[in-house]
């Protein structure tokens, strides 16, 4: 994103999607705001930069093999009793299948919001609320239990990898792997996914993530 978001805390007797769904009727431009750690963020508009970089990336993860690759859905996370702990829209994601009738009649219970354990990747393209996709949004993926948090600075022009999500009483912690541009001579399996060039890492396999097919090769 390109500015900072706007936040607001919630009062625990309102629910969230509910609030959300005010506060996107009562903005004179079209926003989709998250629920995270308590707190309505409505993130800036994103620029046509942004859009541009996180589309690439879904794509070059297509190309890389994860069919299920995408952009665009909400996910809803769940707390132990069933309410609603977070309302997260990534950047791009990686899910772990394609709606089942099940997963379509929980969005249709929770006003269009998917359930979280749908993904298993999620990716962020970042730059000056760069606190809010460290902070906040890396300890609600964790928490939520996705496998990995792929974040891209536009900024620094680097990409950080965060796996093996732990759950703790707080907050959840994830193993961090950060990346810059990746060098001409280094072979492709090392290099991290960043807005505008790089490509798909093939180590990102793991629990909950899908095994990638072979990928895609151009016609010709």
């Amino acid at each position: 994103m390109s500015a900072e978001p706007i936040v607001e805390p919630v009062m625990t007797q309102v629910d969230p999607i509910d609030l959300l769904n005010a506060i996107e009727k009562a903005s004179p431009m079209p926003i989709r705001p998250e629920y995270i750690e308590g707190t309505a963020i409505v993130p800036p508009q994103p620029n046509d930069n942004h859009n541009d970089g996180a589309f690439e990336l879904a794509v070059q993860f297509f190309n890389a093999g994860f069919d299920l690759a995408g952009m665009g859905n909400g996910y809803r996370a769940a707390d132990k009793d069933g309410g609603t702990m977070a309302l997260l829209i990534p950047d791009f994601y990686v899910r772990r299948r394609k709606a089942s009738e099940l997963d379509e009649s929980y969005r249709r219970t929770h006003k269009g919001w998917h359930p979280v354990d749908m993904i298993s990747l999620v990716g962020e393209v970042t730059s000056s609320n760069h606190w809010t996709d460290t902070g906040p949004k890396l300890r609600t993926y964790a928490a939520a239990g996705v496998s990995v948090y792929v974040l891209v600075n536009r900024e620094t022009r680097t990409a950080h990898c965060y796996t093996t999500p732990r759950r703790g009483p707080h907050q959840g912690v994830l193993r961090r792997r950060d990346q810059g541009r990746p060098r001409r001579s280094a072979p492709p399996s090392r290099a991290v996914p960043h807005a505008g060039h790089g490509t798909v890492p093939q180590g990102l396999t793991g629990p909950g993530l899908p095994t990638a097919r072979s990928p895609h090769r151009p016609r010709g």
